[in-house]
């Protein structure tokens, strides 16, 4: 089965690829000098050091196939092509809390570029799926674990 296509913008793409040169070159270096100097503590039967070592490689090989396998699929999304019609992604959206009167503001972006603290949240988040082709003036309600949310978009730009 083909995998899913991944939009990413410019910016997020170079992030994935800078994290998967530095996991392959820095990281590796130093997980497998961990293991070395844990081999070098004698009997691995019984070494934490040694199985720490080897479960932290696991883990970063787990990462770069992953960041491998996904860099395949990238699509750079164009500026050109965000509309400020829809809610998609790559648009950052200002809307209202219905509940609170409050104005916050979210950039829609794919997975792998998602820091809600910065306010980019995935698309695939249940407030992004919400907002997905929404225009100007529309509400959503979108049921999360602390209740549901009511919005109103008033704003969409690139």
């Amino acid at each position: 089965m083909p995998e899913k296509e991944i939009l990413l913008t410019a910016e997020g793409l170079k992030k994935l690829e800078d994290e998967l040169a530095y996991l392959k070159t820095v990281r590796r270096k130093e997980v497998a000098e961990r293991i070395k100097a844990a081999i070098e503590f004698g009997d691995i039967s019984e070494n934490s050091e040694y199985d720490d070592a080897k479960n932290e490689q696991a883990f970063l090989e787990g990462r770069i196939a992953n960041l491998e396998r996904n860099l395949r699929y990238v699509r750079v999304i164009d500026a050109n092509e965000i509309g400020t019609e829809k809610v998609g992604i790559g648009t950052t959206v200002r809307l209202k809390d219905l509940d609170y009167g409050d104005e916050i503001e979210y950039s829609l972006v794919a997975s792998p570029e998602a820091n809600p603290m910065q306010g980019r949240i995935s698309n695939q988040s249940p407030v992004g799926k919400a907002l997905m082709g929404c225009q100007v003036g529309s509400v959503i309600e979108v049921e999360v674990p602390a209740g549901v949310l009511k919005y109103e978009v008033l704003e969409i730009r690139r």
